[in-house]
């Protein structure tokens, strides 16, 4: 039994909590000022209201209707209507969180808790630091103002909801003093709060940012190499081995879905990744010594202007920038590594950290040999890293000035490093938007609402609207003056109404919704309707006559039923769907991978290989269809149709025409996997990019002989 705390060591234990309150209530009221959170109505607006925004807030409305359980399918059953949006193949950050979120959606609402979301990493990191800095016995006034500066620091706070998996970045300071108790410590052992402190980080690195768990998992290797090759304590190994395997299996049951429930492993990636991308989007050094052109002090922002005009290529801007307070402790260490270096004594550990970090993430660093010559390139943005380096040496200067304030009054330490703290916000925190931007938010929302509440009074629950221009998700580059993830707006203010937005792009299960997309408006219209389809909602942003001669067409058919959100730009016309709906079915095939893109002057596409393509049935019973393929190659070779993995026919190809046909194929339920292999390797016909061919297919024809007759209900 613990002995009864003593009057003393009460006095102390309420101190420590007001000392914790207090931190908690600064970092409050800094994030309620910068987002005017001062009042109920403010909080049931989003802080931004474009573009990723839009996608974050939907993961969450996804959440909180049960969409995105771990190990289970991720299908948005509101979302890619009819046969629900499947997002297998687009793992979510973040999970457990977002689950988290979308709980709490049901008691105060989504946009309130997006906001209390972001709130919670402000808390979160600071109180992350502020536990990590103590543990390293830094007096409690300096662990108090590293543990501000660490929450608002530029790289986390201004990514802001659009990235909002991004700005949870409480792990790092415990991820690190992980690393540092399995490479030096010498009181680490299975029973310890140490061990917990690993394990513990090791798991939470595990369920959030995979880009974290990457950087914090190269240190963790070093780590156990230096007490392999040092003191080779079994602990300290024991425990750093199993706080990988932590890491690594919380990783794997988080975003297992990319494995188990995939349908279309041979389909392209839904996120574009290449090597240009990762010299793009890599740390620059430079940018972490670079304010942001809207820095709120005009005689910084003036270096931010001059970077932004004189740099031609720049990644996601200004993210990597430390901070004066983080420049400093940078400084000061690079002048104790130094040091030690002269005087042959051991780096410091945050410097050996610091170091590699900055080594593997830089342009042309380790990071750029991984891309180009093993192809890892889906972790092109590292200049994320700066967290990492934010926290290093945000630790690093509170320990030595902790060190170095020893002597001094008690109330010199206070108001010095409260000093700092406020100094280092005000330098972190940008400008605050224009009264103007959040009230375009505020109207914007509530003209969605507005419409939201609209379609639900007029439409059944479970009702299918199709939207227009179609998108593919995620990631795709919208027409005019249309913004990505826009049209997951009316998903946002509706709960019981589906929509056709959110199918994953280069799938064949929404391949028949780019069949519409130049279709006349008559046999839309009248194809939608046969589909089931209740509306056609349609985003004025993406048609350069804002729609007008669509508009005045629908309305010459008779369709003069619709609703107009406030705003003026989203427009809901009312169709009259069968009864009897039948299901959609794509009138091409789906190019998966293995082949190139197609150049607009070129009428063949491509394969550098073996290449993969698909046909979704989405009939719960086999369909008889009429294939046929025009082949060509780039010097003679047979090629070899496979289905479902079973060879169905092989023709012989050259450089004139050759036509594959397959009559009366039976294809299953579901996704129809064909493979065209070819007898001879590939061939490069010129430099430059996409110029390393086998075959080509010049032309492709699928019809359905015979299907069910309509069936009704969701895959």
């Amino acid at each position: 039994m613990l002995p009864y705390p003593s009057p003393s060591s009460k006095a102390s234990a309420w101190a420590a909590r007001l000392r914790v309150a207090s931190l908690l209530l600064v970092t409050a009221l800094v994030w309620a000022w910068h987002y005017r959170m001062w009042t109920p109505a403010a909080w049931q607006v989003p802080t931004d209201y474009v573009g990723d925004a839009h996608e974050m807030l939907a993961r969450i409305k996804a959440a909180s209707e049960g969409d995105t359980f771990p190990l289970s399918p991720q299908v948005i059953e509101r979302l890619g209507a009819p046969f629900g949006a499947h997002w297998n193949g687009y793992p979510t950050p973040d999970k457990m969180l977002m689950l988290l979120l979308g709980g709490l959606t049901h008691v105060i609402g989504l946009f309130a808790a997006a906001n209390a979301g972001l709130l919670l990493a402000q808390w979160g990191a600071a109180l992350a630091f502020y536990f990590t800095a103590r543990w390293l016995r830094v007096r409690w006034e300096w662990a108090w103002a590293g543990a501000l500066l660490y929450a608002y620091t530029y790289h986390t706070f201004h990514r802001g909801l659009a990235h909002f998996s991004f700005v949870f970045t409480w792990t790092v300071p415990l991820g690190l003093l992980a690393v540092w108790l399995v490479a030096q410590s010498r009181r680490l052992e299975w029973r310890s709060r140490g061990a917990v402190v690993c394990l513990g980080a090791a798991v939470a690195l595990g369920v959030s940012s995979p880009y974290n768990l990457l950087f914090w998992g190269q240190l963790l290797v070093w780590a156990l190499l230096a007490q392999w090759f040092g003191s080779r304590r079994r602990a300290n190994l024991e425990i750093g081995f199993a706080a990988g395997a932590a890491a690594v299996a919380a990783f794997l049951v988080t975003n297992a879905e990319v494995w188990i429930h995939v349908q279309e492993p041979e389909g392209l990636p839904l996120l574009a990744r290449n090597y240009g991308g990762t010299e793009r989007y890599a740390l620059k050094p430079l940018e972490l010594f670079i304010p942001p052109q809207y820095h709120p002090w005009d005689v910084l922002a003036y270096f931010g202007d001059r970077y932004n005009r004189w740099s031609d290529w720049r990644g996601e801007d200004y993210m990597p920038y430390l901070g004066l307070a983080g420049i400093a402790g940078l400084v000061w260490l690079a002048l104790a590594a130094a040091r030690s270096l002269l005087r042959r004594r051991p780096l410091p550990g945050q410097a050996l950290a610091a170091g590699w970090l900055t080594a593997y993430a830089s342009v042309g660093g380790l990071t750029n040999v991984l891309a180009f010559f093993a192809g890892f390139q889906i972790f092109r943005a590292t200049n994320r890293v700066a967290i990492f380096l934010s926290a290093l040496v945000l630790i690093f200067l509170m320990v030595r000035l902790s060190r170095f304030t020893a002597g001094w009054k008690p109330r010199w330490r206070v108001a010095t490093a409260l000093g700092l703290a406020a100094i280092g916000v005000l330098d972190q925190v940008p400008r605050r938007w224009p009264e103007a931007v959040y009230e375009r938010v505020r109207a914007d929302v509530e003209s969605d609402r507005q419409l939201g509440r609209e379609l639900e009074a007029a439409l059944p629950p479970g009702a299918m609207i199709f939207q227009i221009p179609v998108l593919g998700f995620p990631e795709v580059l919208p027409p005019h003056r249309l913004v990505d993830y826009e049209h997951f707006r009316p998903y946002l203010a509706t709960s019981t109404l589906r929509f056709s937005y959110g199918a994953a792009k280069f799938r064949s299960r929404s391949r028949w919704q780019r069949d519409l997309e130049n279709l006349a408006v008559e046999p839309l219209v009248r194809r939608l309707e046969s589909y089931g389809f209740a509306a056609l909602y349609l985003n004025r942003k993406g048609y350069e006559d804002r729609a007008e001669r669509m508009l005045a067409e629908l309305a010459a058919l008779g369709y003069t039923r619709r609703l107009q959100s406030r705003g003026g730009y989203q427009i809901v016309v009312f169709l009259n769907p069968t009864t009897q709906p039948k299901r959609p079915l794509g009138r091409v095939l789906t190019f998966g991978r293995g082949w190139h893109p197609r150049p607009p002057s070129d009428p063949i596409r491509w394969a550098s290989g073996d290449a993969a393509i698909s046909y979704f049935n989405p009939h719960r019973t086999p369909i008889t269809v009429d294939l046929r393929l025009e082949l060509t190659a780039v010097s003679p070779r047979s090629v070899t149709l496979r289905h479902g993995g079973r060879p169905v026919k092989t023709v012989a190809v050259a450089e004139q025409p050759a036509e594959l046909r397959l009559p009366e194929l039976q294809l299953v339920p579901g996704v129809n996997h064909f493979t065209l292999e070819s007898s001879e390797p590939a061939v490069r016909t010129g430099e430059g990019r996409y110029r390393l061919r086998t075959f080509g297919l010049r032309d492709s024809a699928i019809r359905t002989v015979a299907e069910p007759g309509a069936d009704r209900g969701r895959e």
